[in-house]
């Protein structure tokens, strides 16, 4: 992407005021990602992401995965938009607060072309408090400190809520005039020296060849996004939103890329995962640590105690740990050597062993209701009074729906499977109990009947007729052209897996690329690939595929109610999301090692295949965000970056684990004739 524009003198000013600092970073990049100019150092016990935000509502934020910890500083709106500009490499700091403790950070020089910034409000706190005063414009009292002024400069600080060393933010005016809260420029500019420390205790970074083995690809924006977000105790969701552990995309990543990692590096995934399980054998999906986990128990129980607390609320996770596990254990020669060691290793009170081995009961628990009576009302549902439960986590993601397609027509037949498969292989006989061994021996049963029973449910079949004018209808409130689509379903009626079920049973009529997760880690029908097939090769609005990528839902068959919550806009609208195209183009090359294809259905998962990864390719200078929105002007699809509108209902991070996933993918050849069509 193209660099933004540099105040003339700007980098030698900056050259000159910080002379002297340490040698370079280790690790060091920046991504210009829509309105936010990111900026990443890492070294020795420093790990910072500066995030810079341009437009008319300007801020500045720099979040550490210390902690999960950030110092945010939010400007009164312009009136008209302006660029921040980077004068210089970010400096990593450790400096002592005013009674001698440790902290750690980074200082920068950033620039913008305004003619004043008032500051409206800083807030130093957790990752997850600055999250909450983006969205909602709210911060708990006590976390908020007013400014000290001193001359040219100003700054806020305080300690963390229980005590411990806590978090500074301070800004010096090299260029411009401060008046209270008011900075105005001088010859049009502003230039502010940045520093941004934080008390929490640092992370264990690992990369490099202790990360990623020989057959990681070469590209260098995902070797340094997956490196910062990479570090002995755990991986890191994304920068610059969700600075900690997430359980789902610890799991899918390390499953992703399993082919390119160290098996340490793998083995640090899994242990993540498994030392944070509940006691009934439930994967986390988020932690809530360093001052967040404060505030949440000081609502639960008034003290300050800084243990973290585990979130529990969604439902795939739960079934993604024995598939990940088994494909390591069992499937991956290298994991397969040390299987056995890896399990017997001392983790909490227990062993490894024991913690997959809890997990497993529960998966049991959870599939014999369907086993017995295998109707909708028997499937895997959300939790009760929670709206949300597997990767598409907003309020909409499901459309309302209650039953997941993902989790109950794939995943839990898949966690059911590898559970029988570790029995099977010996590697679960020193944890388990005399029920445990009699529940394991009956686990390739239970899958047979969620496999054979459970996809079927989510199937819906659209007329021909009614098919065209629905693709018709939507494309004219889309934007986007109809013909392509119309041609793409012919005369036929079009077939999908649907996105949910409501709780009644009846479906949530929207298409996604959740047919992934079939591909991936399951053993789908000759009718089911096709139906895979399909969906990923038409294009939008009659499938997924876009010029920028595989869209991750497609409403158009769906009421416009339905269809109003899944726009370019939505968190998991008609976006494209990177980590999802991997899921599908890994899943696609296992399903094309199968032997047992018809020549006509191999055909059709190749065309999809090459369609997928032509939006693959064309989308390369972001594939290390989370997700991107596009629009169609001039008879072609462009890349907008998410959260770069006012109308967007967040915004991306630049750096997001699950997105690195490519360095273990590869694009198959394919031959002239299975070219994905125009």
């Amino acid at each position: 992407m193209p660099a933004r524009r540099t105040l003339p003198g700007l980098v030698a000013l900056a050259g000159l005021i910080l002379s002297g600092a340490a040698p370079g970073p280790s690790l060091r990049f920046t991504r210009i990602e829509g309105l936010n100019l990111n900026a990443f150092v890492r070294e020795g016990p420093v790990s910072a992401h500066i995030v810079l935000r341009s437009g008319t509502d300007p801020r500045i934020i720099v979040a550490f995965p210390a902690g999960n910890s950030g110092t945010g500083l939010w400007f009164e709106p312009l009136a008209k938009p302006a660029d921040w500009t980077l004068g210089g490499p970010p400096v990593p700091l450790t400096m002592r607060d005013a009674k001698g403790r440790t902290l750690h950070g980074t200082r920068f020089i950033a620039s913008i072309h305004a003619p004043r910034l008032v500051t409206k409000q800083a807030v130093l706190s957790s990752v997850r408090v600055l999250r909450d005063y983006q969205a909602l414009g709210t911060a708990p009292a006590d976390v908020l400190t007013p400014a000290a002024s001193s001359g040219r400069s100003l700054s806020w600080r305080r300690d963390r809520l229980d005590g411990a060393p806590g978090y500074e933010l301070s800004l010096r005016v090299i260029r411009g005039t401060l008046r209270g809260d008011t900075i105005d420029a001088v010859d049009g500019a502003i230039i502010l020296e940045v520093t941004a420390l934080t008390g929490e205790v640092p992370l264990t970074p690992i990369s490099g060849d202790a990360l990623l083995d020989t057959a990681a690809n070469s590209d260098t924006s995902p070797r340094e996004a997956l490196a910062f977000l990479s570090y002995r105790e755990k991986y890191l969701a994304g920068s610059w939103r969700f600075d900690t552990y997430f359980g789902r995309d610890t799991l899918m990543s390390v499953r992703l890329l399993m082919p390119a990692l160290q098996p340490a590096a793998v083995e640090t995934g899994l242990r993540s995962v498994l030392e944070r399980l509940s006691l009934k054998g439930e994967v986390a999906h988020e932690e809530d640590i360093g001052e967040f986990a404060i505030l949440d128990h000081r609502k639960t129980d008034g003290s300050r105690s800084a243990a973290p607390v585990y979130d529990y609320k969604m439902v795939d996770s739960d079934f993604l740990l024995a598939p990940v596990a088994r494909a390591w254990l069992i499937d991956d020669p290298r994991g397969r050597l040390s299987a056995s060691a890896f399990l017997a290793e001392t983790l909490g009170e227990g062993r490894v062993g024991d913690r997959l081995m809890r997990n497993l009961r529960f998966v049991a628990a959870q599939a014999a209701p369907f086993a017995q009576a295998p109707t909708a009302a028997h499937l895997v549902s959300l939790k009760p009074g929670v709206p949300v439960g597997e990767w598409r986590d907003s309020n909409d993601g499901l459309g309302g729906g209650r039953l997941p397609y993902d989790v109950n027509a794939v995943l839990v037949p898949a966690a059911l499977e590898a559970g029988a498969a570790l029995a099977k292989a010996g590697l679960l006989a020193p944890y388990a109990t005399d029920a445990d061994r009699a529940m394991l021996t009956s686990l390739d049963h239970t899958a047979a009947i969620w496999r054979q029973k459970a996809p079927n449910l989510f199937v819906l079949n659209i007329a021909s007729d009614e098919a065209r004018a629905d693709i018709l209808a939507y494309a004219g409130k889309a934007g986007v052209p109809a013909d392509t689509a119309l041609q793409s379903v012919g005369r036929a009626p079009v077939r999908f897996h649907v996105l949910s079920l409501n709780a009644d049973g009846t479906p949530v009529a929207v298409q996604n690329s959740d047919e992934g997760f079939a591909l991936l880690f399951g053993y789908p029908t000759a009718d089911q690939l096709d139906i895979a097939a399909q969906t990923i090769i038409r294009p939008f609005p009659a499938g997924l595929r876009t010029g920028v990528g595989m869209l991750v839902a497609n409403p158009v068959f769906a009421a416009p109610e339905t269809q109003a919550k899944f726009g370019p806009n939505a968190y998991h609208g008609t976006v494209i999301w990177s980590w999802q195209q991997a899921l599908a183009a890994a899943g696609l090359a296992r399903q094309l090692s199968r032997a047992d294809l018809s020549a006509d259905l191999r055909h059709r998962l190749v065309l999809a295949q090459s369609c997928l990864w032509d939006g693959i390719e064309a989308t390369r200078t972001v594939q290390s965000s989370e997700l991107w929105s596009w629009r169609h002007s001039g008879g072609r699809y462009t890349v907008v970056a998410f959260g770069a509108t006012g109308g967007d209902a967040d915004e991306s991070n630049a750096a997001q684990l699950w997105s690195t996933v490519y360095l273990a993918l590869h694009r198959p050849p394919s031959a002239p004739q299975d070219r994905c069509p125009a």
